[in-house]
């Protein structure tokens, strides 16, 4: 859906009706030839996802003061607003692969929302729909492991090499397999939601172990404090302490 916008009605077509989808705002005039260039293609994009997203032209030679408003010092500008906010924005022309990637992050993707979806049918549909899909793959596998399909799980993610979340999950998945009473603790700690325990258990794994199953804790470990964050209090902790204990 594409709507002219001014100021007089502003607020309810793009701040208030943002509350409902999300409004894209093409800040242009007529003068400007990259606004031409770059009209299409917002329209395009638009046109393309009709429900789920509007698109509000604003002619800033008509509408001044709304423009200095937003900060509008060069056209074309492009903002996007979500519950009555700008959430994401660009200037100048882009290419018609930047403004699908602009649109495609307001508006999920069906395969963005069969893997928010999170239930198995749904992932295993996005996979059908994206095999290259790593987030679903993961999901799916904690979904099969949670339910006693470790092997269906490990063939879900061990192909998965440099996602740190695959890559814990399948050596989790391969030292379960040995059942240790040195390793069990730490994925019972895992899964009460104890990390510090089980770093430290992991941690102890690491420093005593010489063979294979060294990596895989090492692995386990890194999947841990990725899901953590670098902001988390235990993070930088653990990465010093997992770099002393490898070197």
């Amino acid at each position: 859906m594409v709507i002219d916008v001014t100021e007089s009605d502003f607020q309810a077509q793009v701040v208030d009706r943002s509350h409902q989808l999300p409004v894209v705002v093409d800040f242009w005039a007529p003068w400007c030839g990259p606004c031409r260039q770059l009209g299409p293609l917002l329209e395009r994009a638009a046109d393309a996802r009709e429900g789920k997203v509007m698109l509000a032209k604003l002619d800033t030679d008509s509408s001044p003061a709304l423009s200095r408003s937003f900060g509008i010092q060069g056209i074309p500008a492009v903002k996007a607003f979500r519950d009555g906010e700008v959430v994401q924005e660009f200037v100048g022309a882009q290419p018609p692969t930047a403004v699908e990637a602009f649109f495609d992050l307001l508006v999920p993707s069906e395969v963005d929302a069969l893997v928010q979806a999170g239930d198995e049918d749904s992932l295993r549909r996005a996979l059908e729909l994206d095999p290259g899909r790593r987030d679903a793959a993961v999901a799916l596998a904690r979904l099969l492991h949670a339910r006693g399909e470790p092997d269906a799980a490990l063939d879900l993610v061990e192909p998965l090499e440099g996602s740190f979340p695959a890559e814990a999950l399948a050596a989790r998945l391969r030292l379960e397999r040995d059942d240790s009473e040195q390793i069990t603790p730490a994925f019972e700690a895992l899964e009460a939601g104890d990390h510090e325990r089980a770093l430290d258990t992991l941690l102890a794994g690491v420093e005593q172990e010489q063979d294979g199953r060294r990596d895989d804790l090492r692995r386990v470990i890194v999947g841990v404090l990725d899901e953590l964050g670098v902001e988390h209090p235990l993070a930088r902790e653990y990465r010093r302490r997992l770099a002393s204990a490898l070197y």
